[in-house]
């Protein structure tokens, strides 16, 4: 599919356990740049928990994380933000007592370089600094259609709405890989569609991978180029949209359906 040089990250032999339970066995995929890759699965088949790994919250006991060639496996969560990988969480984690605004100049901390001394005088240095980073964020609130919403409190904003500063903030560490743990749960059928048109802006835009956790199967096969499929812990396949919609391992793991015989394997299964 594609060359070497276009691999963004590596994710070999992946294995995680808490005591005698494994969450993850021998997880292996590649993500290129410039694509949106899916990982789907029944509930409790180990996508966030692969997302936990990348990110450096979960520490791997087996495998491990390539990002532009390096290993990040042992690396803290500060050094792979560092890096710029970036993330939303399934639980909103923002601070609701902080305007949209503020959530979002949050992330651009790690580019702050002016101590305490100048940041509480507000000048030279540190006024051009605030200045630059406002107009980031300011490009990500036009983006993301937060300009009205931008100096409310997030405490008051509507469930979607609250959603998109999510993504907002994560878009603000300037990401050169984004992990979306869900964006679209909890969402009506309008804000899905909000949602999955802003995810395909900022992969137009940003020219950045995608690894997207999502239950819509209907938002999944729409916008991304492929599919992991994950079931106790372990990848069941991989493959373009299309085959995973029709593959017998996929079908039998969400649906408990038998497989077709072995003669019948390459015919389309509907769900």
């Amino acid at each position: 599919m594609s060359s070497p040089a276009e691999r963004k990250m590596m994710v070999e032999d992946l294995a995680l356990s808490f005591g005698s339970v494994q969450a993850l066995s021998g997880i292996c995929f590649t993500v290129y740049d410039n694509e949106i890759l899916a990982l789907i699965g029944p509930n409790g088949a180990g996508k966030t928990s692969v997302l936990n790994c990348i990110s450096g919250f979960y520490r791997p006991k087996g495998g491990r994380i390539l990002f532009k060639g390096k290993d990040i496996s042992r690396l803290s969560t500060t050094k792979r933000a560092q890096l710029g990988i970036s993330r939303t969480f399934q639980n909103i984690e923002l601070y609701t007592g902080l305007t949209a605004l503020d959530n979002l100049m949050a992330s651009r901390h790690i580019y702050i370089r002016y101590g305490p001394v100048a940041g509480s005088l507000f000048l030279g240095k540190a006024r051009r600094e605030e200045v630059k980073n406002r107009a980031e964020v300011e490009e990500i609130i036009d983006l993301l259609e937060l300009a009205e919403v931008r100096h409310k409190v997030v405490e008051s904003l509507p469930y979607g709405v609250r959603k998109r500063v999510d993504l907002g903030r994560a878009l603000a560490l300037d990401p050169q890989i984004l992990l979306l743990d869900e964006p679209m749960a909890g969402m009506n059928v309008e804000e899905k569609e909000d949602m999955a048109r802003f995810i395909l802006d900022v992969q137009e835009l940003k020219k950045i991978p995608i690894i997207i956790v999502e239950h819509d199967m209907g938002v999944v096969m729409d916008i991304s180029q492929r599919v992991v499929v994950l079931d106790f812990g372990t990848k069941i396949a991989e493959g373009a949209p299309e085959d995973i919609k029709h593959d017998r391992k996929v079908i039998r793991a969400y649906l408990g359906k038998q497989a077709k015989p072995d003669r019948e394997e390459n015919e389309p299964v509907s769900a």
